[in-house]
């Protein structure tokens, strides 16, 4: 169990406890780690909260994922500044995208109530550039960005700018984010166009209710979309190293 108290992150107690472990010797290098769900249920956090400390240990290099069959402890041995360095590593997607998701339709609610037409039409004009740089595959999401700063900017309230704008910098800057964010543009994962019009259309309805709900909506299927692409990187990769034994088998069996 995790205790709530202190004022670390979530993440970064599951990763102090399970690098402790691993330094203690309760896990062994080359021991497979127990299943996320098994991890969530014993530290009694949530399943993206393991998600990100298995992120971070993997960027710490004390674990790897032999897909297929699971994440195992690597024969690096934690010393005192690998463990401390999950202080470094800041905020992981999932806690981000949850801050977001609260301040965001709260934001998406107000500006329904002030929005202009000349600002539904900056985002109109924005939603189009989003797609290009889907299509174009261009890393950054800057369009994404505008997207929804712009929306806190018709709020009429520099306050609520602020704050979105600064998680959006958080977003650009944590290493732990940036790298989950990478990892899931690398299965596919890009913004999602019909989720953005959704809320231009709750937006132009002025309709309070409708737009938090858009804008929840968007931002569930975020949080939904980052397992689902770490899950795939993981079935990825497994399918990449099989691909390899099947072509050094052929190779051998060809001597």
């Amino acid at each position: 169990m995790i205790s709530q108290n202190d004022g670390r992150k979530l993440y970064q107690k599951v990763v102090t406890a399970i690098s402790t472990a691993i330094q203690s010797g309760t896990y062994k290098p080359g021991q497979r780690l127990p299943p996320e769900r098994d991890l969530a249920e014993e530290f009694e956090v949530s399943r993206p909260t393991v998600r990100e400390a298995m992120i971070a240990l993997d960027i710490m290099g004390l674990i790897e994922a032999r897909h297929g069959s699971g994440i195992y402890v690597t024969n690096r041995r934690p010393e005192g500044a690998v463990a401390a360095a999950a202080q470094d590593l800041d905020i992981g997607a999932f806690e981000l995208t949850e801050a977001r998701r609260l301040f965001e339709g709260e934001a998406a609610a107000l500006a329904a109530t002030t929005i202009t037409d000349e600002e539904l039409a900056e985002l109109d004009i924005i939603l189009a550039d989003m797609a290009d740089e889907n299509l174009k595959n261009v890393s950054g999401e800057k369009a994404d960005r505008r997207f929804h700063v712009a929306i806190a900017k018709s709020t009429r309230n520099s306050a609520i700018t602020l704050v979105v704008e600064t998680l959006w910098d958080v977003r650009d800057k944590s290493p732990l984010c940036r790298t989950m964010l990478e990892r899931s543009r690398e299965v596919g994962v890009r913004p999602l166009i019909d989720d953005h019009r959704d809320i231009v259309d709750a937006l132009r309805s002025r309709d309070p209710r409708k737009a938090r709900a858009a804008m929840h909506h968007h931002l569930g299927t975020v949080i939904e979309n980052l397992l689902t692409a770490t899950e795939l990187e993981a079935l990825q990769r497994a399918q990449m190293e099989v691909a390899a034994k099947r072509t050094e088998f052929a190779r051998r069996a060809a001597i």
